[in-house]
């Protein structure tokens, strides 16, 4: 199946500007409420269902130089609020 890309965005931040973007999701996804993203004219509204997969990846990549790197990914089924249950630890 094609993916069809909603929104992206990519560009360098400092950490206490990711670590805010992150904040602002962790309050949404508290307070139950649709999360939305926008960067410029390009904006979504996303509708999280209760128990959306939550996929935490670290990876190096070596083509001539080394880069690492580590992605945080929610993803369901539209329609769908099931999810794994699973033991998850980040310190």
């Amino acid at each position: 199946m094609p993916e069809e890309v909603l929104f992206e965005t990519e560009r360098s931040h400092s950490r206490e500007e990711i670590a805010t973007y992150l904040r602002s999701v962790a309050d949404k996804l508290d307070d139950g409420g649709d999360l939305t993203l926008s960067s410029g004219d390009e904006s979504v509204e996303l509708a999280v269902p209760d128990r959306p997969t939550f996929e935490v990846k670290a990876e190096r990549e070596t083509n001539g130089s080394t880069e690492l790197s580590v992605e945080f990914e929610l993803e369901w089924k539209e329609g769908d609020s099931s999810g794994d249950d699973g033991d998850l630890s980040i310190e």
